[in-house]
């Protein structure tokens, strides 16, 4: 009888700990140090779990040190997260895949104070140029500035001094005639681009907006000199890639953020992680 008593509660046991595991929440995220660190941190402000004050914005799932929900990650590349969203419980979300994927409204969004900049880049030693200066003065623009108001929010400019769209201290005569390369990414970074590309018109310059799906290739094109700058990333990324791959890519304007957020996928509330 004892025999059997310990079988009966060895299985209940087991039975538990697998319907806990069944039940234990999983979150899509995405895989690069930057972004990852960031989701993480975002949940971390909203008291789910914890991660290791040392880690900063590149921390991973390693670096989590209190996890109460028990909860479940899934890595993939930050432009898949919004594919994947049918099989996990939540994603975090990068605001331009959010949009590509025309996605509702996160349930949870980063603080209105995020560091994640978007910044226009060239390679270092070409910021000073006209080029450089023209190009920042059009992408700080009060036009651009105006045009982050029909994102509602999903995508906020930063822009606190705007300019007429040009930099007096510009030879654009020299400039006339001139072709200058971006590399980017659709949404809204190649819209943003468009507005900027009418601006460079008006002084005969030519923009050329060429539009990339990844993370990797603006960066890539930019430190091999076949485009001079990119539009596509925030600037805690470029500073990582530099650190990662030894490039010298460098910001000559902050243009917007596009707040991460936690999107519903199997649950349609916060309930599983115990928010309201």
């Amino acid at each position: 009888m004892k025999k059997l008593t310990a079988l009966v509660l060895a299985l209940v046991l087991c039975l538990t700990s697998v319907m806990a595991l069944a039940d234990s929440v999983k979150i899509a995220v995405p895989n690069d140090a930057t972004n990852e660190g960031r989701a993480l941190l975002l949940l971390q402000a909203y008291g789910v779990l914890k991660v290791d004050e040392n880690a900063g914005i590149t921390a991973t799932v390693a670096d989590i040190v209190d996890n109460p929900l028990n909860i479940e990650f899934t890595e993939v590349e930050a432009a898949m997260v919004p594919n994947v969203l049918a099989d996990v419980d939540y994603g975090i979300i990068n605001g331009n895949y959010a949009l590509a994927a025309e996605l509702g409204a996160a349930l949870l969004y980063e603080n209105s104070e995020s560091p994640y900049v978007n910044v226009v880049c060239v390679k270092g030693g070409n910021e000073e140029t006209d080029a450089a200066k023209a190009l920042a003065a059009a992408a700080l623009s009060q036009e651009v500035a105006d045009y982050f108001q029909t994102y509602e929010g999903t995508a906020i400019s930063v822009i606190d001094n705007p300019t007429d769209g040009y930099d007096p201290t510009v030879d654009y005569a020299a400039l006339a005639g001139t072709t200058i390369k971006v590399a980017c990414t659709l949404d809204p970074h190649s819209y943003v681009l468009e507005i900027v590309k009418k601006l460079l018109a008006e002084k005969d310059i030519t923009l050329e907006i060429i539009v990339v799906d990844d993370y990797v290739t603006p960066n890539t094109m930019v430190d091999a000199g076949d485009v001079f700058a990119n539009f596509f990333a925030h600037l805690p990324y470029q500073d990582d890639f530099n650190a990662q791959n030894g490039t010298n890519i460098v910001s000559i304007a902050g243009v917007h953020v596009e707040p991460m957020g936690l999107y519903a996928g199997k649950q349609a509330d916060l309930g599983a992680l115990n928010l309201k």
